[in-house]
């Protein structure tokens, strides 16, 4: 029961913030105009500076596991590349496919992976997921750049140049690889006795508190303003797939395995970690990176909605089952 009702606390919020923005559209508060608009912020100013923070604030690299962190970044990938063969069976439109691919393998892993962490395993749990992020939060865009380039409406099959293109100007990229830098120069103070830190230019680096602070409640907001019910219909295969891959297939394999090979190998740290990798919605961040890469962004949408809404389900039973194991506790 208490692993439900985390996954209520922690997923809850998201639908009421994006009920918020849809009621704000229905009393003509917010224009379509101004929700892409919101979306656009968010992508390239309010997400880059939360990720760049997120990066920034890890404490230490010296505790990682490298061959947990390789199952991690292991499993995305094969989820990557198993469900492309399931998009293209399920869906002929081109854009449908790049965001029903990015649901399958994405996960929210920015927003609800460290607090569930913590949740499920203390603050053991926080320093594992903290660093895993430094890993899989880079990979997981990298890869829905990837697959939605490839699946972008109208024009030409992209070539590898312009997806690698694509890949180092996306400005989610691009914070994170700065994050990283900045992170290695932190090093490089601690090793030779400099005190000097960004977060002693208070003035910056509280603003960059701001900013950070506003990309998740916007994007929600923008996104329930986006948000019809007329289209559920239209779209009821592709959101049904993508919800299943994201919150069913996605834990059975990434979990399955790692209980069934790793268990003497993973602590509860570990596992409690990849339960925010492979059990949590597909990312807030995936419908405005949509829009602006020419995906569906309509569909990506009411995949951030739905899969919200079944994690509550997917975190409780792989929390509960895995406490059933002996991993918790």
């Amino acid at each position: 029961m208490e692993s439900f009702l985390f996954a209520l606390n922690a997923t809850l919020p998201i639908i009421l913030t994006v009920a918020v923005g849809y009621l704000l559209k229905r009393v003509g508060w917010i224009t379509p105009a101004l929700a892409k608009a919101c979306n656009k912020l968010v992508f390239h100013l309010f997400l880059p500076v939360m990720l760049f923070l997120n990066v920034y604030k890890i404490r230490d690299l010296g505790s990682v596991s490298w061959g947990y962190m390789a199952y991690a970044l292991l499993g995305i990938l094969a989820l990557f590349a198993l469900s492309l063969p399931v998009v293209l069976l399920i869906t002929p439109h081109k854009a449908r496919r790049g965001a029903v691919w990015q649901a399958s393998f994405r996960s929210n892993f920015a927003l609800i992976g460290i607090p569930l962490a913590q949740s499920l395993c203390g603050e053991e749990g926080v320093t594992m997921a903290s660093l895993l992020s430094a890993a899989t939060v880079p990979l997981l865009n990298v890869l829905a750049v990837i697959c939605l380039s490839i699946f972008r409406e109208g024009g030409e099959r992209p070539s590898v140049k312009s997806i690698l293109l694509g890949v180092l100007k996306n400005p989610l990229i691009q914070s994170i690889a700065a994050g990283i830098a900045v992170l290695g120069i932190r090093a490089v103070f601690v090793e030779v006795g400099i005190e000097f830190r960004l977060s002693h230019v208070a003035p910056i680096y509280t603003t960059m508190g701001y900013l950070a602070g506003l990309a998740t409640p916007l994007a929600l907001i923008s996104l329930g303003a986006q948000f019809e019910f007329s289209a559920i219909a239209s779209l009821r295969k592709e959101i049904l797939t993508g919800t299943l891959m994201r919150t069913l297939v996605s834990p059975l394999l990434g979990l399955g395995i790692a209980f069934l090979l790793f268990r003497d190998r993973f602590d509860g740290a570990h596992f409690a970690s990849l339960v925010a990798v492979f059990a949590t919605p597909v990312s807030v961040s995936s419908a405005p990176m949509a829009q602006e890469l020419g995906s569906d962004a309509a569909l990506a949408g009411q995949l951030v909605v739905w899969t919200t809404l079944a994690s509550a389900l997917s975190i409780f039973f792989a929390s509960f089952f895995l406490s059933l194991g002996g991993v918790f506790g």
